[in-house]
């Protein structure tokens, strides 16, 4: 985790170039808090029709709570299990006005199921967060819905001390931000 004052996203390729030589974090997943969120999609489109690219691509949070670069779009190819995304984190959620964290995350699963879509990843050395982030598109019994299942806890010394106060309701706002943009941008389509 790198924090600065100045936006990183010239130097995003610097930094993901950095992350690809680290090591996920270790971590027991039977030892890590299990969080569920989820949102119901309306659209008339059947599932199988549905768009999801822009999940593949990793646009699920708004553009004011993170921005990032990720290995696959920079190849021009498809997301592949072992893939690394750099994150910008904007904290607070204001671009010009805030800290500016980098982190970073590799995927670790791809989800490509008839009634089931997305994909996992893990954190990398030196995120806030240590554990793995589930993000999918679900099809059950007609009712389409976009899940974030989360397996976490805090990743650092700092993580844990301002948790409770600054972490946790900034997770919460940032997923709440995150369901709402995937909802918005199928039910477009």
């Amino acid at each position: 985790m790198n924090i600065y004052f100045k936006n990183q996203f010239n130097n995003l390729m610097v930094h993901l170039e950095k992350l690809k030589q680290k090591g996920v974090m270790s971590y027991d997943r039977n030892k890590l808090i299990e969080k569920i969120s989820e949102i119901d999609i309306y659209t008339e489109k059947p599932f199988d029709e549905l768009n999801l690219d822009f999940l593949f691509n990793y646009k699920i949070f708004p553009d004011n709570i993170l921005i990032s670069k990720n290995e696959w779009n920079l190849e021009n190819r498809e997301i592949r299990v072992g893939d690394t995304i750099v994150q910008q984190a904007f904290f607070p959620p204001i671009k010009n006005f805030s800290q500016k964290i980098i982190f970073g995350v590799r995927i670790n699963e791809i989800l490509n199921k008839e009634n089931k879509k997305g994909f996992s990843y893990e954190t990398i050395e030196g995120h806030a967060e240590k554990g793995i982030s589930i993000f999918t598109v679900e099809n059950e019994t007609g009712k389409i819905k976009f899940k974030i299942h989360t397996f976490s806890e805090p990743g650092n010394f700092l993580s844990k001390i301002v948790g409770s106060l600054i972490t946790i309701p900034y997770q919460k706002y940032c997923t709440k931000k995150a369901l709402e943009s995937v909802k918005e941008q199928i039910e477009k389509q």
